[in-house]
Order: C-alpha cells, then structure tokens, then sequence
C-alpha cells in the first residue's frame, strides 16, 4: 500500500484507529502542542482575529473555524479576547472541524455556553459570510505521498509485510510536473514528498475566504521552501519511534511544506506571507500579555509564565520551528 494509505488507517480507521481510539495531548498522551502549553498562545491568536474582524469592516455575522482543535483550548483562550469586544464576539459562529469522538467530548465540555456547531471537514461549513480560518498542529497530521528516484525516475515508495514486519518498497513508476529537476547524480535514492489531501484540504479554504472573504491562519512545524528529504516521522510518549511499529497507536506527522501553500493561495489571487512562530507571537503582543499575567501571580506562577514564554517564542524551542501561514483576500 502507499504511504498514504498506510497513514490514513493508522489515524482515521473507525475501529483502530489513533484518533478514534484516545486523547493524544498532554503528559499522559503522546505529545503536547502550543495551546496547551500556556494561554498566552491562544490569546495571541483571539488579538490577530479581532483585529481580522475589524480589518473586515466589522461585520455583524463572521464564521469562526478552527481545523483540528483538540481539547478545545486554544478556542476557549480565543475566546476570552473576544468577550472583551462585545459586539465581535456578537457576531461569531463558531465552527469546529474534528473526527475524534472522544476530542469531540473534551471540546464540548471547555466550551460550554458557546453555540458551536461541529463538522468532520471543512466543506460543509456555510459559505454565506466571511470566514477565519484557524489551525494549529492540524496540516502536519494531513496523510503524504512518498516518492524515491532510482535510476532512471522516480517511483512511489509503498509499505508491505516481509517476515511478519512492515517494511517500506518500491512501487510503479510516476512522472509529473511536480517533480524536483536536477541531475540523476544529485538526487539518486532522495525521497521527494507530496501531500494531495493537505493541498485539497488548503485549496478549499482559499475558495471559501477568496468567494466571501476573511482570512486563513495556519501553525505548524515545516519549511519555507519546498526540499527533498524524508520527514515521515511517527510519536508515541513524548518520544520518535518508528513509523512502521506501533500502527494505530502512534501519531505520524511530516513537515508542511509552506512553499507549495503559499502557491496555492495565489492560484486563487489570496495574499500569503510566512513568519516564524516567534515573529508572529512578538508581533501580537505576547510579552506585554506576559508581563501582565505576572503583575497578579505567585512566584511559582512567574516562573511558570517565563519558562511558557521561553518555551513558545525561543529560537531553540518552538520559535523557529514552527511557522505561521497567514492568507488574506
């Protein structure tokens, strides 16, 4: 089977699989992402969608959507900035896109006393008003196409049993456009990765802020420029296990190549830029909301509030890692 085929019952199978069976976030899960870390994230987050509301016109209706929320946590700290506003928080339908049964549980509980209707993708929400749309850590967990140049051209690199084991293969020969140029020499036994449903997933967000408007803004880890390379990488525990062990009860992720999105947005005449996840934080105000945290918590507090801070925004944590992909009309 493809990579892709591989990656989709390890994640979605309705029985077995990762996300329909457990909570994967926190310290008893297998990993944990930035809105968990501290609120301040979150935050940041609710201050770029006000001011999109306001860069909007204020409108009276806006359809908020976040892709892949987990345990509802950066939504419900978005939130706390719109409650400050009235008249945006007014004007918000809140949309979840979520397959996990048991997130689905977790979500309704942190959001309690918001109207939130849920969707297991994004085409069925309505298309009527502008939208923004969110999402942090979801593009990574979208399944990829792996190819691998031998000889002559490249073919699809599949997995299949071998002694009882999976193991990965070779399969039929592909061509395209999309393929990397270069020399044989150069680019001999190179993995070349291509995700379909990623870029569908993306393009049909682009439709829906290029027909009514909004805006786009998507966290994850990945590079400003597509590369060859082998990103194909499985957690478990907090820690980088082999992506054939462990089927089902495994998260598998790739880095999300930001160039080939950032292209796709201008096939539908959307603006796009790419900042590192610091930039973006520093640029929404995070330290001032720090400091403010701070002026009214314990020591033990502080310190937690610095080591959050450290750990979001440094060059050596989050903060190069991860990008930010904003798109606009």
């Amino acid at each position: 089977m493809s990579v892709e085929t591989y990656w989709t019952l390890c994640l979605s199978h309705p029985e077995h699989g990762y996300y329909i069976k457990q909570d994967p976030l926190g310290s008893a899960g297998d990993f944990t992402t930035s809105p968990e870390i501290s609120q301040l994230f979150g935050e940041m987050i609710g201050i770029w969608a006000a001011e999109q509301w306001n860069r909007l016109g204020k409108p009276d209706t806006l359809h908020l959507i976040e892709c892949g929320p987990g345990r509802g946590t950066l939504m419900a700290d978005l939130l706390r900035i719109a409650k400050l506003i009235p008249d945006f928080a007014a004007s918000l339908y809140i949309h979840l896109v979520e397959t996990s049964p048991k997130l689905r549980n977790k979500q309704k509980q942190v959001l309690e006393g918001w109207n939130v209707i849920w969707h297991d993708n994004i085409s069925t929400i309505p298309t009527a008003f502008p939208n923004l749309i969110v999402g942090n850590e979801f593009l990574d967990a979208l399944p990829i196409r792996q190819f691998v140049f031998d000889k002559d051209g490249w073919f699809e690199r599949v997995i299949g049993a071998s002694n009882d084991a999976l193991t990965f293969g070779r399969g039929g020969q592909v061509s395209g456009t999309d393929f990397p140029a270069s020399t044989k020499e150069n680019i001999q036994g190179q993995i070349f990765e291509y995700s379909p449903a990623r870029e569908a997933c993306f393009a049909e967000m682009c439709e829906k802020v290029s027909a009514q408007g909004g805006a786009i803004l998507m966290i994850d880890y990945g590079h400003t420029k597509s590369a060859l390379g082998d990103t194909f990488q499985a957690v478990k525990s907090h820690k980088f296990v082999d992506v054939l062990e462990n089927a089902g009860d495994a998260d598998l992720t790739s880095h999300v190549d930001f160039e080939r999105l950032m292209h796709k947005a201008l096939d539908y005449k959307l603006a796009a830029s790419c900042l590192n996840q610091s930039e973006f934080l520093m640029s929404c105000g995070i330290e001032q909301r720090a400091r403010q945290l701070k002026e009214k918590a314990m020591q033990d507090q502080r310190r937690d509030i610095d080591l959050a801070l450290q750990r979001l925004t440094a060059d050596d944590q989050m903060g190069t890692l991860f990008k930010v992909l904003e798109v606009q009309k």
